[in-house]
């Protein structure tokens, strides 16, 4: 699917209407350049799951987990960016992919075609580009 979004506003409210639909033990994977709106697109997820903390790209510090408590089957939200990944074992050595598979567990990557190769096949990729201008994205999901 398609959907053509004029502010973060938009892509707040599209990945927050999203997170309703999610099931436990997906993994999502965000796809986009800088400023693309990736963390934008994280923050509506965490919000459509109720999450009340302050959502921030784990750009330094690679993997940053939240609480769900609003949602029977799903307890956990990993957020994970790989940007400034220098190799996939890293990843790893953090014990990140042992979340991938966990059925009460969301994880979302940004930055996710990095680490391609060890995402599970089922991942879900949403692709973020800038398009028309600076305020334009387009969503593919």
């Amino acid at each position: 699917m398609r959907f053509i979004s004029h502010s973060e506003k938009q892509t707040f409210n599209l990945a927050k209407k999203m997170a309703r639909q999610i099931t436990g033990g997906q993994v999502i994977g965000l796809i986009g350049g800088l400023g693309a709106g990736k963390t934008v697109f994280t923050k509506g997820l965490a919000a459509g799951l109720d999450i009340k903390k302050t959502i921030t790209s784990p750009t330094f510090v690679l993997m940053r987990i939240y609480p769900v408590k609003c949602y029977q089957l799903i307890k956990t939200f990993v957020h994970i960016d790989a940007y400034r990944l220098k190799k996939i074992e890293d990843l790893i050595a953090i014990g990140a992919v042992e979340y991938f598979n966990r059925p009460n567990t969301i994880t979302v990557i940004e930055w996710a075609d990095k680490i391609k190769p060890i995402l599970p096949k089922r991942t879900k990729f949403v692709k973020i580009t800038i398009t028309i201008n600076k305020d334009t994205r387009t969503i593919n999901y």
